[in-house]
């Protein structure tokens, strides 16, 4: 371990914190005369076929500066034959001086043997030793060989400390040392960050110093540096192979879809970079296309054949296919360099967990850390996911043992703080006992009436349809801030997503945790179960497009209203083709091209289940499951169970949206309503719904602008043409709830109400419209309807006293008694300021219900709060009287 005394060694010269990025300065070269100045000025601004001319001139002459730089600016643009042509040739006329280029150009082609000798040699006494020093402790890290490599490294600290003047390459050694050192102690980080600043302030012509504080920024989840560092590289070079990789692993640490091509800029510069093919096939593998993967990681290897990043995707790739003989090929192979390469088993677990896989992620975990107990990546990626599989206070102090290691990753502090507070949650169990239910105190008293039985529901309708019953109790978490179930999900706050499931942990907002009427939660409950089944009965190897599809028509079968619905901006971007094809809709959700493509995702993966399920029947989405369960691709389940080739499919998709939509599909042909707004006054927009009957949004808007200025009557012909024109939308601006509105405004109330009917048999999300709708009922004297609407309304948002005292009030009238006793519970459970009058009519219900036992309870917590509480004291006494009648009324 490096010493106290040595750590403040560094940080007492370079006081800068961890944070702080040095401007880039433009400064000319030191080195070498004018020509030489040139070359690396090419090399800088990314000019490498003028660098390598001048390079290759000068190297001529003997200049040892020009052959070094000649050889790495050649394996820069990924010309490593050359680069190890022209390396062997200066290195036969002057050995010592390009040993360690050399010994570079092997070491980047997995070359480790030939190139250990080189770099002792170059050691002994070139120029470059220290630079040769440091690769030499690179090759015995990369080899497990961890004690001898961190005492390599070691040694840079003391030849810092020294105070002799060092320039920028001995510099950015130095840094990558300390680096490296970081691993076993995390303050050496910010130290390396440090020196690596000082390399550059040395020689600002030098970008090398610039690429590795961008990395190292990445490596510590600091990504708005790094972006910003690799930005500012790619500025002055936009042509920097290695800032290009950078720039795309930054892009898809925020899930931007430019990562993709990014990364393929960096191989057109660099074609043979072993990191840049190993991270294009991680992209491929994230979306399922395994294929694509395995052939990026086959490129990767034939640069270098021992390639431990490279071996270990393949691994993951045959893993997640299926191909056990594959896998263990690969496992072995990755791990003939190194047998404590951790990072094969991390590699496979984070991937595995990428892909649904969680317990196998946490398996491959344990076996990072039982080969190399320092692999704290290991330990981090070990804790996620047992909290995700449940095992909480295993999870839990994983976690800790991986932060007190690495306290820079915003993921590990963000959970740690999460766990902190679940202390102040409640558990509880449902009603069949399929769900142990988490909840934060303050609402699960509420939220315990309602959600534990529509879980309840979920599993028994899903486990008939599906034919099995997944273990349980299932956990469901439920979380009234949503930056909490983001940080449970993803570890950051900022997720879109209302639930998650993991299998058999699920997490969901609480209504609470959105604006009223913002989601249905019941709705999202069943979609998180669903997933459940999907995931167990596939062996949680159904590809994201299908779970979420099912999921989404799953929602749809449940209950009416239930699921998404058609919007106009969706078929605008399926009329438009800005939507994937079936055949690659894993795309829209893993690597959408705009930000709405995923939320429409959602609905047109739901569509195809709903298109395989009218014309293959019920059985044959059960069936595609447990062919992905198989290992099957996609392809493969497509010919295998529904009989068609992918791009058959597709055809047979395309075909049923437009029968399914031929109308709307025509009708959705304005520009967006909010243009509409803008662009037209109310005459304009009268005499433009007169010329175009067939646009929807021109008759909806006509009609809208018409309610909003009370013209009623002439705002219903507008609405109901594009009603007729685009019935199935149903959104917060649809013609149903303005139909609704202006039949409400002439005062007929009845044709209001079957517009709300409507509304809601499409949308049963829309919370107002349940309360218009019961308000007429209630005006048209059919209470009993009126209290079923009240009661869909808690499934949206359950946390309205005043809605539970009218549903309260409702069912009394209507005598439905036990779910009076409920509603009286749930004012209750929203901690009313007279908690006495709560108690009482709680007992109220349960007497009139019959249930005198309950009533006396309830009435005696009353009298605790208020024991002179006049009305407590005479349903006492009334109960009193009664206790010789049955116990119960039927």
């Amino acid at each position: 371990m490096i010493s106290r005394s040595r750590t403040v060694g560094l940080a007492r010269r370079y006081g800068a914190s961890f944070g702080v990025v040095m401007s880039l300065g433009l400064s000319a070269s030191s080195l070498g005369g004018q020509t030489l100045d040139d070359a690396r000025l090419a090399v800088r601004s990314g000019e490498y076929r003028d660098a390598i001319r001048a390079f290759t001139r000068l190297a001529r002459d003997g200049e040892v500066a020009a052959g070094r730089g000649l050889v790495r600016t050649l394996a820069e643009v990924g010309r490593d034959d050359d680069a190890e042509r022209e390396a062997r040739r200066l290195y036969a006329s002057a050995s010592l001086q390009f040993a360690n280029v050399l010994g570079e150009v092997l070491y980047a082609r997995g070359r480790l043997d030939e190139a250990e000798p080189l770099f002792r040699e170059a050691a002994r006494g070139a120029t470059d030793s220290l630079t040769a020093r440091l690769n030499l402790a690179r090759v015995q890290y990369d080899r497990g060989e961890l004690e001898t490599a961190m005492a390599g490294f070691d040694e840079f600290i003391d030849v810092y400390n020294s105070g002799g003047e060092l320039v920028a390459e001995e510099l950015t050694a130095v840094a990558t040392a300390a680096r490296y050192l970081g691993i076993r102690d995390y303050q050496l980080f910010r130290d390396a960050l440090r020196v690596y600043d000082e390399a550059f302030a040395v020689d600002p012509d030098d970008l090398e110093p610039r690429v590795r504080v961008g990395e190292l920024f990445f490596a510590r989840f600091n990504n708005t540096e790094a972006t910003n560092t690799f930005r500012e590289i790619l500025g002055i070079n936009p042509n920097h192979p290695r800032a290009l990789l950078g720039m795309a692993r930054s892009l898809h640490f925020d899930g931007k879809p430019e990562a993709m091509p990014t990364v393929g800029k960096s191989l057109e510069i660099n074609e043979n970079s072993v990191d840049a093919r190993t991270f294009l096939a991680r992209l491929h593998l994230e979306l399922e296309n395994y294929e694509r993967a395995a052939s990026e990681a086959e490129r990767a290897l034939e640069v270098d054949p021992s390639s431990p990043s490279a071996h270990a995707v393949i691994a993951t790739i045959r893993f997640l296919q299926g191909d056990e003989a594959g896998y263990e090929t690969a496992r072995r192979r990755a791990l003939q360099r190194n047998p404590r390469y951790a990072e094969l088993y991390n590699t496979l677990a984070e991937l595995s967990a990428r892909n649904r896989l969680y317990q196998e992620a946490v398996d491959f975990a344990r076996q990072a850390v039982a080969i190399d107990s320092q692999s704290w990546r290991g330990y981090g990626l070990l804790g996620m996911n047992q909290l995700r599989t449940g095992a909480i206070d295993e999870g839990r102090a994983n976690l800790e043992r991986y932060f007190s290691r690495d306290p820079y990753d915003p993921w590990a502090k963000n959970t740690l703080d999460l766990l902190d507070t679940f202390s102040d949650y409640r558990e509880t169990s449902s009603p069949a006992g399929h769900f142990q239910l988490v909840m934060a105190m303050q609402e699960s008293p509420l939220l315990q009436l309602y959600l534990a039985d529509v879980a309840d529901e979920a599993y028994e309708r899903l486990a008939e349809r599906y034919g099995y019953r997944p273990q349980t109790p299932i956990r469901l978490e439920v979380y009234p801030r949503h930056a909490d179930f983001s940080v449970r999900t993803v570890g950051l706050a900022g997720l879109g997503a209302l639930g998650v499931s993991f299998g058999n942990v699920l997490a969901m907002d609480s209504p609470s945790a959105r604006e009223v009427g913002a989601f249905h939660w019941a709705s999202t409950l069943w979609h998180e179960v669903a997933h459940t089944f999907h995931m167990t009965v596939s062996k949680h190897r159904v590809p994201r497009w299908f779970t979420e599809g099912l999921a989404v028509f799953e929602e749809r079968r449940a209950h009416l209203g239930w699921g998404d619905d058609a919007s106009v901006e969706f078929l605008m971007a399926y009329r438009d083709d800005r939507m994937p094809r079936v055949s690659e809709l894993n795309n829209g959700f893993v690597r959408p091209e705009y930000p709405q493509q995923v939320v429409f995702s959602y609905y047109m993966a739901s569509l195809v289940c709903e298109l395989i399920q009218r014309d293959w029947g019920d059985q044959a989405l059960v069936d595609m499951l447990e062919a992905y369960g198989a290992g099957q691709s996609n392809a493969e389940v497509f010919r295998s169970v529904l009989g068609m080739e992918p791009r058959e499919f597709d055809s047979a998709f395309d075909r049923y949206m437009r029968e399914r939509f031929t109308g709307p599909l025509t009708a959705v042909q304005s520009p967006h309503l909010e243009d509409l707004q803008r662009g037209m006054d109310l005459p304009a927009l009268r005499r433009a719904a007169d010329r175009r009957e067939g646009d929807f949004p021109v008759q909806l808007e006509t009609g809208r602008a018409l309610v909003r200025e009370g013209d009623f009557r002439n705002a219903i012909p507008y609405l109901e043409r594009a009603k007729a024109l685009f019935t199935e939308y149903a959104e917060g601006d649809s013609p149903y709830w303005y139909l609704a509105l202006a039949y409400k405004g002439l005062g007929q109330l009845t044709p209001a109400a079957a517009e709300l009917e409507a509304l809601t048999a499409i949308n049963a999300g829309h919370y107002h419209a349940y309360l218009e709708w019961a308000a007429a009922l209630e005006q048209l004297g059919d209470m009993a309807q009126a209290a079923a609407v009240l009661d869909r309304a808690l499934y949206v948002y359950p946390f309205d006293v005043d809605l539970h005292l009218r549903l309260a009030a409702l069912y009394r009238d209507t005598e439905q008694w036990g779910r009076a006793i409920r509603e009286r519970r749930a004012v209750l459970a929203l901690d009313p300021v007279d908690r006495a009058e709560a108690e009482y009519q709680v007992a109220l219900a349960y007497y009139q219900a019959g249930n005198l036992r309950e009533a006396r309870r309830s009435v005696l917590r009353a009298l605790e709060l208020a024991p002179n509480f006049e009305k407590g004291l005479d349903l006492l006494l009334d109960i009193r009287s009664a206790r010789s009648q049955p116990d119960d009324r039927p």
